[in-house]
């Protein structure tokens, strides 16, 4: 991010002790508001740092370029998220948090994914709801354990099983403790991911306290 570009973007300060800072990425045609009152179901009194996406399709704002659906611009993945990663280190400064959780859907969970392989301290860990693959080619990261939750639709008719297999398997072999599962719905969010998230969430710090 530079001075004169910066991400459009909404930050809730949190009222809750412990409860960890979140960084929300929309989907295709989302904006900054569009997961606020999500991060606030799954975790409720977090910071809620929700931006929005730089790129246009057919006037959607998306975080990075695609070719066709299901086929990234991979070089812009890269780019852009390394310039979220800058974004998110401007905020925590500028907001006085500490590293976040991505919560990200559809577009905003490959960016979020795309994220943590390029820039793995800019969060501590991932919530990626319907991701696919963001990087075929990915540069060698080192996790160390960070926690990731990907929830995939069993009936998703945007995002292929094997593809979803695939990123739970690249951000385990990066050193991510992750924890795939699929549900019985299709690419859209139900009340079933709400609920998996946040028990998942409650889980991750009751770990992290403890370790």
């Amino acid at each position: 991010m530079t001075a004169n570009s910066p991400f459009t973007h909404r930050f809730e300060p949190g009222d809750r002790t412990g409860a960890p800072p979140l960084l929300l990425l929309h989907g295709t045609g989302g904006d900054e508001n569009d997961l606020l009152q999500l991060g606030t179901m799954i975790s409720p009194g977090s910071p809620l740092l929700s931006p929005r996406g730089r790129v246009l399709e057919n006037g959607m704002p998306r975080f990075f370029r695609r070719l066709a659906e299901g086929v990234f611009d991979e070089e812009d993945v890269r780019d852009r998220a390394l310039e979220l990663g800058e974004f998110v280190q401007v905020a925590r400064e500028r907001y006085g948090i500490d590293a976040p959780l991505a919560v990200g859907y559809s577009n905003g969970a490959n960016i979020a994914a795309a994220l943590l392989l390029m820039d793995p301290r800019a969060l501590s860990g991932a919530i990626l709801l319907r991701a696919m693959v963001p990087l075929t080619d990915p540069p060698a990261a080192h996790l160390d354990g960070k926690p990731v939750l990907i929830v995939s639709g069993q009936q998703d008719p945007i995002v292929p099983s094997d593809n979803a297999d695939a990123l739970a398997a690249m951000l385990s072999a990066a050193g991510a403790k992750v924890d795939h599962r699929i549900l019985p719905v299709g690419h859209q969010l139900s009340q079933i991911d709400v609920a998996l998230a946040r028990a998942w969430l409650a889980k991750a710090k009751q770990h992290a306290m403890a370790t």
